[in-house]
């Protein structure tokens, strides 16, 4: 694998690296979602959470589907949802190491 691949799969890597990042895509994870839908349901506020949209689209992530005033959010394909399972999945097996990690989360 070349630099550019890895570079690549790290920036798509990071798009899930934030706590309030993998909430919104918890979010949107069955049914697409306004950005008001989304900072209720998660509790955020509205400038934070539209900033943290604008990185999951720009990683290709999320999509984003305007009707009338509003833009709707949700997961790009069925790949992204099968990496949010897989995430709970691979974590199923971990877990008692996650939780003993020393790493900080934001």
């Amino acid at each position: 694998m070349n630099n550019l691949d890895i570079d690549m799969k790290v920036k798509l890597i990071h798009g899930f690296s934030n706590k309030t990042r993998i909430k919104i895509l918890e979010s949107i994870k069955d049914q697409e979602k306004t950005v008001s839908q989304i900072v209720e349901e998660i509790n955020g506020n509205q400038s934070n959470i539209s900033q943290h949209l604008a990185c999951l689209k720009g990683c290709g992530i999320i999509v984003g589907r305007n009707e009338g005033k509003y833009c709707y959010y949700s997961l790009r394909n069925q790949h992204i949802r099968n990496l949010l399972t897989m995430f709970d999945v691979a974590l199923e097996d971990v877990q008692n190491d996650v939780a003993c990690c020393e790493h900080h989360i934001d």
